[in-house]
C-alpha cells in the first residue's frame, strides 16, 4: 500500500461463486466520501454568503446590524443543518464497505438536496427582515420547509437502498439499522411538511422553531435511533448501580 496503489476491494460478503462481472461494478467508498466531505464543505461556506454589511447612513451601522437578525438566525440554522447533514453521512458510511451504480445516484440525491439549502435560507433571511407575519416570510418558510423534506426524502432513499442491498456493507453490518433508519427520515419529511404549513398558516415564527429543533433532532440520532436508545439505557443502569443513583 506504500506505493500509492488503490487499495483492492474484495468480494462483497454473501457473494456466490461466478460473480465476477456483477462484483466488477462494485468499488469502496473512499472516492465517494472525499467527494461528498468536498460538497458539504462548499456548501458550508455558501451559507455566509448571506450575511453582509447592511446599507445604511453613517451613523447607524448598530441599528443596520440588529436589523439582520433573521439572517443570523437562518446561518445558524442552516449551518448547523449542513454540519449535522454530513455528520450523519459520515456515521452512516461507517457501515459501508462498497458502492454501487444504485448507491451512487440516492448518494448524489442527498448532495443534491442538501446543495440547495443555501438559497431557501437566504430566501428566509430576505422575507423575514420585512416582519415575522408577512406573507412573503410565511411563503419563505414554506419553500424552506419543502426543501426540507425533500432532503429528508433523499436520505430515505438512501437508507432504503441499503437495507434492501446488504451485500454493501460492512461484514458486521446489519441491514436491519438502515430500515430503522428509514423510520427516522420519514418523520424528518413529516415534521417539515407540519412545519412549513403551520407557519404558512398561523405563523412563521412556529415553522422557524421547527426548523431549529429538526437539526438538534438529527444530530442527537446521528448514529442511528437503536444506538442513541442503548446509550440511554447503558446511563440509566449504570445511575442505578452506583450509590443513591448519583451519576
Amino acid at each position: 500500500m506504500g506505493d500509492g496503489a488503490p487499495p483492492t476491494v474484495g468480494p462483497p460478503r454473501g457473494a456466490a461463486a461466478g460473480t465476477e462481472e456483477r462484483f466488477a461494478r462494485l468499488s469502496d467508498t473512499s472516492r465517494v466520501e472525499a467527494f461528498s466531505d468536498a460538497v458539504y464543505a462548499i456548501v458550508i461556506t455558501l451559507l455566509v454568503l448571506d450575511l453582509g454589511v447592511p446599507d445604511v447612513p453613517p451613523g447607524e451601522l448598530r441599528e443596520g446590524l440588529l436589523q439582520q437578525w433573521p439572517a443570523y438566525v437562518a446561518y445558524v440554522t442552516s449551518f448547523l443543518y449542513v454540519g449535522i447533514v454530513w455528520q450523519n453521512h459520515h456515521a452512516a458510511f461507517t457501515r459501508i464497505r462498497y458502492i454501487d451504480r444504485g448507491l451512487h445516484w440516492v448518494n448524489l440525491a442527498i448532495l443534491f438536496t442538501s446543495a440547495l439549502l443555501p438559497f431557501p435560507t437566504a430566501v428566509v433571511s430576505y422575507a423575514v427582515q420585512s416582519g415575522t407575519a408577512s406573507d412573503d416570510a410565511r411563503t419563505a418558510v414554506a419553500f424552506y420547509a419543502l426543501i426540507g423534506a425533500l432532503l429528508c426524502a433523499s436520505w430515505y432513499a438512501f437508507f432504503e437502498y441499503l437495507a434492501t442491498h446488504p451485500q454493501l456493507l460492512e461484514d458486521d453490518g446489519d441491514d436491519r439499522f438502515f430500515r430503522r433508519e428509514c423510520l427516522r427520515a420519514a418523520l424528518g419529511s413529516a415534521l417539515y411538511l407540519l412545519g412549513g404549513v403551520a407557519g404558512y398558516l398561523v405563523t412563521p415564527l412556529i415553522a422557524l422553531v421547527v426548523f431549529f429543533l429538526i437539526p438538534a433532532f438529527y444530530g442527537i440520532t446521528s448514529h442511528g435511533l437503536a444506538e442513541l436508545h442503548d446509550a440511554v439505557r447503558r446511563r440509566t443502569l449504570v445511575r442505578r448501580r452506583r450509590p443513591g443513583g448519583v451519576p
